[in-house]
């Protein structure tokens, strides 16, 4: 059964790091459009960063700078480093895979995403 597992949330102080990784069992993570997407309570599910197979990448304004996704095929792996986290940064987040798609509509449009994993909680407080 294809599977997406998220590990690497936890609690962080304003302005600190925290990296996310998002591994696949069952298939390869080589040929599918990643994305990470973030839910914080009353709001509406946001696509956060999204990379391709052959790694072109977009992320939403309020990230940009601080955010970085990448992927390592070797471990069949996507990471989602944050820096300069924010209060705002608070919320469930998500790692999705689509196979041949851009990584704008991975991002933007709804119900295109195929496999989800379970997510992981991020909380920004001091």
């Amino acid at each position: 059964q294809l599977q997406l597992v998220e590990s690497g949330g936890g609690l962080v102080q304003p302005g600190g790091s925290l990296r996310l990784s998002c591994a696949a069992s069952a298939f390869t993570l080589n040929y599918y459009t990643i994305g990470w997407f973030r839910q914080a309570p009353g709001k509406e599910r946001e696509g956060v960063a999204c990379v391709t197979s052959d790694g072109s990448t977009i992320y939403a304004d309020s990230v940009k700078g601080r955010f970085t996704i990448s992927r390592d095929n070797a471990k069949n792996t996507v990471y989602l480093q944050m820096n300069k986290l924010k209060p705002e940064d608070t919320a469930g987040y998500y790692c999705a895979a689509r196979r041949i798609t851009t990584a704008q509509a991975m991002c933007n449009i709804p119900g295109i995403q195929n496999y989800w994993g379970q997510g992981t909680q991020v909380t920004v407080s001091s």
